[in-house]
């Protein structure tokens, strides 16, 4: 399994068979980061503007084969367990949902940032233990209850009260 610069594994053994799509990728099948930021990398945008700029790895998803291959995650529900996040607004409260770094090490001379999204629970689990993203889990009892509290806080808020109610309180 991968492992942290530090030695706990990450969840993985091949990053890239759990990596989505490249941040860079358009919907067109063009390469944003040589479109738009050619001095990032000068002799990799030369080389997508001699072909169009079309992504040369896109198609057959080989994303490992490409130098500037990107893949955050802005997702809103644990890869691992499926817990969905609920943040509330002008709270302070840690979030459900942690950025959990897929991809440390180069790869020859290539490092790729990869990450997914997991929930706080599992993503100890991942690190403190031999936990897999891939692991058929339910979301801890712990993070249920949290989500709950959560959304019971978030319908009260948006819950509707008459104006006679809030002159009563």
């Amino acid at each position: 399994m991968e492992r942290t610069p530090d030695g706990t594994p990450v969840g993985v053994d091949d990053p890239y068979e759990i990596a989505g799509v490249c941040d860079h990728l358009t919907s067109d099948g063009r390469c944003r980061l040589a479109l738009g930021h050619a001095g990032v990398d000068p002799a990799f945008a030369a080389e997508r503007a001699a072909e169009d700029y079309v992504c040369h790895v896109g198609e057959h998803r080989m994303w490992a084969e490409c130098r500037q291959y990107r893949s955050t995650t802005n997702d809103r529900v644990c890869e691992r367990c499926g817990l969905e996040e609920v943040r509330m607004a002008h709270d302070e409260s840690r979030p459900l949902l942690e950025e959990h770094h897929l991809s440390y090490a180069d790869r020859e001379g290539t490092s790729h940032e990869i990450t997914v999204s997991l929930c706080r629970w599992c993503h100890a689990k991942i690190h403190n233990s031999f936990g897999r993203i891939d692991d058929d889990v339910a979301p801890d009892p712990e993070a249920i209850a949290e989500r709950e509290t959560r959304r019971a806080a978030e319908a009260e808020e948006l819950g509707f009260r008459s104006a006679r109610t809030r002159s009563d309180e």
